[in-house]
């Protein structure tokens, strides 16, 4: 890249001065591809990821591999890395349930991340549980493995919108979300599943949380750019003091079970915004696009990424 490809910097005072992207690429990016990507190339996306500076990749999913496929290679990919410096770089592991933290235990993982759904009707279809139902599965496991000393991060999906019940009470979302924090978790990740999310929601979501207790700088926020919302909802939870964000290098990603959720919001979009709010993040955005042409051509299609198309091509 040039100077000439780089945003002017225009310092917002409102905003914080150094975020965190948590880089979910690895795991959501690829999960609801329908290219099988290997082993290999997984590892070496991971490793181009970190490379490019990113410090915390969440590296795949420890679910039943007859519901994501793509993830059916988890222990693989973890041995493949267990040898490399991380450097400081942590690499999480999705878990659904105690079993899936024990294929997590044995493969030395000491990063999980749990998930929990905001409506009812996802509960069923993403963990055959109930909404009340599913914490008698979640909690027991953020238990177990705060109890080994493993860090535990907490998603709750559908948090802006459900596409079968359709607007999602804050009041809902905010229990599910304490709910987890309550049993210990470090972080909890409000995930926009759907895309359907616009900053003045983000912004009451955010106020229904504090109003609750709950610390917002143990809040991420996580986005999909379904209707071209996700940056400005970005916006609206910096101004909130969040710090922490979920993005997905190209874009790449949805979700197998809510098929109305397209693309996660591109990590080099995400880059490209605070590079012009002067809101450090620590990574290299060229590193960052190349990696995403380079898995895009395994993809065999282009990164929705819409600064990767700029600056690819230009």
């Amino acid at each position: 890249m040039t100077e000439r490809t780089l945003p002017q910097v225009v310092i917002d005072p409102g905003m914080p001065s150094a975020v965190r992207i948590f880089e979910v690429g690895p795991r959501d990016g690829l999960q609801n591809e329908s290219t099988v990507v290997d082993v290999q190339d997984k590892v070496a996306f991971i490793r181009r990821l970190r490379r490019a500076g990113l410090s915390a990749i969440e590296v795949t999913s420890f679910v039943h591999p007859r519901w994501v496929p793509q993830l059916a290679d988890a222990e693989e990919v973890i041995a493949a890395l267990a040898a490399d410096d991380h450097d400081g770089v942590t690499m999480p592991v999705l878990v659904p349930n105690e079993r899936g933290l024990d294929r997590a235990r044995t493969a030395g993982v000491r990063h999980i991340g749990v998930f929990a759904s905001a409506t009812e009707t996802f509960a069923q279809r993403n963990l055959n549980r109930s909404l009340d139902g599913q914490f008698d599965m979640i909690i027991p496991t953020v238990r177990a493995a705060l109890s080994e000393g493993m860090d535990v991060r907490g998603y709750v999906s559908m948090c802006f919108g459900d596409p079968w019940e359709g607007a999602v009470p804050l009041s809902q979302v905010v229990d599910a979300g304490m709910r987890l924090l309550d049993a210990g978790i470090s972080e909890l990740s409000l995930g926009d599943t759907i895309g359907v999310g616009t900053p003045g929601h983000v912004t009451a979501l955010l106020a229904a949380f504090a109003d609750a207790g709950a610390d917002l700088g143990r809040i991420a926020l996580h986005f999909h750019d379904t209707y071209g919302q996700a940056l400005s909802n970005v916006q609206a939870g910096l101004r909130a003091g969040v710090t922490t964000f979920d993005a997905s290098a190209g874009g790449l990603g949805g979700c197998p079970y809510a098929l109305s959720a397209t693309g996660n919001l591109a990590t080099e979009d995400l880059v490209w915004m605070l590079d012009g709010l002067g809101i450090r993040h620590g990574v290299d955005l060229g590193a960052l696009v190349e990696t995403s042409v380079w898995m895009a051509s395994r993809l065999g299609r282009p990164a929705p990424s819409r600064v990767v198309a700029a600056l690819d091509g230009g």
